[in-house]
């Protein structure tokens, strides 16, 4: 097991989000998170890196176990080297070029010497199909291609486990392809990856887990073809006839 959450909680005032979730991630799994708005998928995703306090529960990450309500920086600093995060909205510098985007926190935050972080960012760049667009400004680029930098900016640090938070949810229906193309590469490739996504050709076509969120609880983990063909909970079911249109 690389990664386990234990009865996690959050409450914003008097919303309860996370009531009780347990999770868990095996080294090489795409675990696809789904639900509807408001279920808890990416509060349970930004927990779990630490972009929100949890309000109680517990994870083990590489055999060490951790108080999520109460970690010491020096901690999540250790989680962090070892987790790459996707965000929606791409969450890419505006003054900085594509190279300069992902060598930033390489030399920065892992003082990594400028030279090799270079040759890192750009063998990167062009795994997501970006080697020649290294001096470009995000306005210069698609949507779909400031997401390919943002990947590229978390693979760029050799990750044991990337979460992407609703990769493609910004982007227009015909740039949501490429940036799912590359995840999938990724997957084949044995990156260990979680998923929120609303994708559910991906879902059902690359993860290999998912979990089914519902009213800030665990409604259903199962195999992916399990959970497609022969979801258990009344619940799922009624949540796949709606996004599947019937």
């Amino acid at each position: 097991m690389m990664l386990e959450v234990k009865n996690i909680t959050k409450s914003f005032g008097s919303l309860e989000v996370l009531r009780g979730v347990d999770f868990s991630v095996n080294q090489g799994d795409v675990v696809a998170i789904l639900g509807p708005s408001g279920s808890g998928k990416t509060t349970l995703l930004r927990c779990m890196n630490y972009l929100e306090t949890a309000d109680s529960g517990t994870m083990v990450f590489d055999g060490v176990s951790y108080d999520l309500s109460h970690t010491s920086k020096r901690d999540i600093g250790i989680i962090r080297k070892k987790t790459g995060f996707v965000f929606q909205n791409y969450n890419l510098f505006r003054n900085k070029n594509v190279l300069n985007n992902v060598t930033e926190g390489l030399i920065i935050a892992r003082k990594i010497p400028k030279a090799e972080a270079h040759e890192t960012a750009v063998k990167a760049l062009e795994k997501v199909g970006l080697g020649d667009r290294l001096d470009y400004y995000p306005y210069q680029l698609s949507g779909g291609q400031q997401q390919r930098v943002a990947i590229a900016r978390a693979i760029a640090t050799n990750p044991e486990i990337i979460y992407f938070d609703e990769p493609t949810s910004a982007l227009d229906p015909e740039l949501t392809g490429e940036v799912l193309s590359v995840m999938r590469n990724l997957a084949r490739d044995g990156m260990t990856m979680v998923v929120v996504t609303h994708e559910i050709g991906f879902a059902r076509e690359v993860s290999n887990r998912v979990v089914f969120m519902d009213g800030g609880v665990v409604a259903e983990e199962a195999p992916s073809h399990e959970f497609f063909e022969h979801p258990k909970e009344e619940r799922t079911r009624q949540f796949l006839r709606i996004i599947s249109g019937n």
